[in-house]
């Protein structure tokens, strides 16, 4: 089986903690295979809550870890100033089109809209061929499985097809969800049923 080079992966998650003690560990299990596997994070640019964590983590581990971040997150005291290395950039949509440029491959850990949206807009752009870059979800302590019920529900309602809704590689651990993302192949089902 074709095994994909994955050299950097865009992280999205969290700019706060979140509820549970889980998230931090899964963020920093992250950090630490990533830093291990010489793959280089690519994220936010921020200190603030899961995203800091993940980047420390790979720093800790020896790892390189690459921000993007806005000038008005800049401006409020946000930059990591840490990073291997940093960019400025002046809108979040110039920033989420930097971090695709920059990813071999997306995961996005618990979050709020922001993660969601940025980890659905990649999900879509591979859905219609604009990029062949896979998307893996880190469902720590079951976070995603809302939400991969409602795309069952895309599923049965038929405005998903079968196949696409298993174009997102899914697994609570770092490590097994990187061989994951290694082993992807697109889907050749078109997107309209």
């Amino acid at each position: 089986m074709h095994q994909r080079s994955i050299n950097s992966v865009a992280v999205f998650c969290g700019s706060n903690f979140g509820a549970s003690e889980a998230y931090a560990d899964g963020a920093r299990q992250l950090g630490t295979e990533l830093a291990r596997a010489g793959i280089t994070l690519v994220y936010g640019g921020t200190t603030k809550g899961l995203m800091g964590i993940v980047a420390d983590s790979v720093l800790n581990n020896g790892g390189s870890a690459h921000g993007v971040i806005t000038e008005r997150l800049h401006l409020r005291g946000h930059s990591h100033a840490g990073l291997t290395r940093s960019e400025m950039v002046t809108t979040l949509r110039n920033r989420k089109e930097r971090m695709t440029e920059l990813a071999d491959a997306f995961i996005a850990m618990p979050g709020g809209i922001g993660t969601m949206e940025e980890m659905m807009e990649v999900w879509t752009m591979n859905q219609l061929s604009e990029i062949d870059k896979p998307v893996g979800l880190l469902d720590i302590d079951g976070f995603f499985a809302p939400f991969l019920t409602f795309i069952d529900h895309m599923v049965e309602t038929k405005f998903l097809p079968p196949a696409h809704r298993h174009s997102i590689c899914v697994d609570p651990n770092a490590a097994p969800l990187l061989d994951q993302l290694r082993a992807y192949q697109r889907s050749d089902v078109p997107k309209w049923l």
